[in-house]
């Protein structure tokens, strides 16, 4: 019964909650991305190299021979893998960097807003330094 405890004070933390919103989004983001890299920036480029279509990239090692399939090394998928990775990372760059540039904005604004806090009051002297602002102040009266 303890490890169930200890599983359900771990699975139940804010933090892990969070991570699994973030896991769930971040595929929705990946399906999202593919199809932009996909549908959208490939055509072009296939275009510009002369309609090559990188997922058909392929080396051949045994061709096909009757129900077995051929053997190939898939090298365009994996560029095209490779590519979907770095337009993943450059949106998620500038998905961080528009975030955080506007938290600061949404900071400055607010702080702005905030009405001034009124100076500290100085510290009330001790007893020790009022007794000799006294005796300083008696011996210059005997001058």
């Amino acid at each position: 019964m303890k490890t169930w405890d200890e599983f359900k004070k771990f699975a139940f933390k804010g933090n892990v909650i969070d991570m699994a919103v973030g896991v769930i989004i971040g595929g929705a983001f990946g399906k999202i991305v593919t199809s932009f890299v996909n549908d959208i920036i490939m055509p072009p480029i296939g275009v510009l190299i002369g309609g090559v279509n990188f997922s058909d990239l392929k080396i051949t090692m045994v061709e096909a021979t009757g129900d077995t399939p051929a053997a190939t090394i898939n090298y365009g998928a994996f560029i095209q893998t490779i590519l979907d990775f770095f337009i993943i990372a450059l949106c998620i760059f500038i998905l961080v960097k528009i975030v955080t540039k506007s938290r600061n904005v949404l900071e400055a604004k607010l702080k702005a807003q905030e009405p001034p806090k009124p100076a500290p009051e100085p510290p009330k002297p001790t007893k020790e330094e009022e007794l000799l602002t006294e005796i300083r102040d008696l011996l210059k009266e005997k001058k």
